[in-house]
């Protein structure tokens, strides 16, 4: 899923280091407006968790493996504003000091995980929670973190595809394919921390979650 130097070509990556670097703008605006003496150590702490969780990978079918993305989860606990700035800055320290992604390729790899992953993931997730809650209170959290790896993943090969790098016949369904049995993991290490959350730290988490 991090895309490193070199795949993407200029207009590619110069149009998506723009479209994150605005949104990255209007988070930080939305998050400074209503923070609290809560605030930055839950941030501190969710991107801890969270890049500690992405060093750990599970395995997948066919010899090859994956890991949690996060976005999911940072969203619901901190709201999508700061869920998106706690996804962007794990990616860029993982680019900075562990090559993980390309510098280069840093504005995609935001938008891929960052803006859909955790933002477009977190209004998947509110969407199935006024569908399924009471009833079924974690589904939407699971479905919502396994939607949220497949979509990142779908656009991570349109990218690939629109910079010349990969025919979009190949490159979408590998990916895509991939994705969708690595999103099960993503789906199930979302709820399954939320619900954790809920037992032993409900403070942590607004009355919408609760209910959903």
């Amino acid at each position: 899923m991090h895309i490193p130097d070199g795949f993407l070509d200029a207009k590619t990556w110069i149009s998506l280091g723009a479209v994150s670097a605005a949104a990255i703008g209007i988070a930080a605006k939305r998050s400074a407006r209503d923070a609290d003496e809560r605030t930055i150590p839950l941030m501190g702490v969710t991107a801890a968790f969270i890049f500690a969780a992405q060093m750990l990978n599970f395995p997948i079918a066919g010899g090859t493996s994956g890991h949690f993305l996060g976005g999911v989860l940072a969203a619901v606990l901190l709201g999508p504003a700061r869920g998106l700035l706690v996804m962007a800055t794990i990616l860029l320290v993982q680019a900075l000091l562990f090559g993980d992604g390309g510098l280069t390729a840093l504005g995609a790899n935001i938008f891929n995980m960052g803006v859909v992953g955790a933002v477009g993931g977190y209004l998947i997730y509110r969407a199935l929670q006024r569908l399924f809650a009471p009833r079924h209170p974690w589904f939407p959290a699971f479905a919502a973190g396994w939607l949220s790896v497949v979509l990142a993943a779908a656009a991570c090969a349109a990218e690939l595809a629109f910079s010349g790098t990969a025919r979009f016949g190949v490159v979408f369904p590998a990916m895509v394919g991939i994705h969708a049995l690595i999103g099960l993991g993503e789906g199930a290490i979302t709820a399954g921390a939320l619900a954790l959350i809920a037992r032993v730290q409900p403070g942590l988490l607004t009355a919408e979650v609760m209910r959903g």
